[in-house]
């Protein structure tokens, strides 16, 4: 189970990062640079979930309540909002959804 946590923080971060890093340079003006370290974040992030043991279709539907998870970390520790007990509540009831769908006995 710890090693499933850290392949989906490790795509979490290569997705929601290259994800900034290319918003940062459509929106903010920043250099190419900032556009070329979104794309290969964004290119990792495809290889990263293929380290899963589970089915495609489980991973990915998993991955993305740890995606809504990491979304509201980021937005609050790199952009500075705090997430209001909406955030908070919504992000606990999608981690219960992630944790049924990839380690409930089956």
């Amino acid at each position: 189970m710890f090693s499933s946590i850290m392949i989906f923080i490790l795509a979490g971060l290569a997705e929601i990062g290259g994800g900034y890093f290319v918003w940062q340079w459509i929106k903010a003006g920043s250099s190419l640079a900032y556009g070329i370290t979104g794309f290969l974040l964004l290119s990792l992030y495809g290889i990263i979930p293929t380290l899963q043991d589970a089915h495609f279709g489980r991973v990915y539907a998993a991955y993305g309540g740890i995606f809504v998870v990491m979304s509201v970390l980021w937005g609050y520790g790199i952009d500075g909002v705090k997430p209001d007990i909406w955030d908070i509540s919504g992000a606990m009831i999608v981690l219960g959804g992630v944790g049924l769908m990839m380690w409930a006995p089956r």
